[in-house]
């Protein structure tokens, strides 16, 4: 069977980048490796016994090719890559007393809720939370003034 085992995102700034997808989503480093001249080849992955064997590197965005394009999919709206969460509002809330920036809170679409947020290095996410899973379904805050 083939299973993915990596896929990447354009950044804009890999230190910054792997401080954002560490420090703020959660993300555990796999591996950085000075390569010289100032590249650095970083990956991280969800937390031990999550998804182990599934890493997301941190690409630097700058170049003919990554740059145009990376801008491009910015521009458009469109997100880079998506993650899926246990509980979107929990994550929506916590991201951004974080200070996380999202256009909107979080929405229904279809077999979803999702929310996408700016990634401070040049990306859109979307996180999702599947129907039927989690604590916060469908992802909207209760009326105010209701207990």
């Amino acid at each position: 069977m083939i299973r993915v085992a990596m896929t990447s995102v354009y950044v804009d700034d890999v230190p910054k980048a792997h401080a954002f997808y560490t420090d703020v989503l959660g993300f555990e480093t796999r591996t950085r490796l000075d390569l010289g001249d100032g590249t650095l080849f970083v990956t991280v992955g969800a937390p031990q016994g999550a998804q182990p064997d599934l890493q997301l590197l941190l690409e630097p965005g700058q170049g003919a090719l990554a740059d145009p394009y990376r801008r491009a999919v910015y521009e458009a709206g469109l997100p880079a890559i998506v993650f899926s969460v246990d509980d979107i509002r929990s994550e929506y809330d916590r991201l951004r007393a974080l200070g996380v920036r999202f256009p909107h809170e979080p929405q229904d679409q279809g077999p979803v809720v999702a929310a996408v947020l700016d990634d401070t290095v040049g990306n859109l996410i979307q996180l999702t939370q599947p129907k039927g899973r989690g604590a916060s379904e469908p992802g909207a805050r209760p009326p105010a003034g209701s207990a």
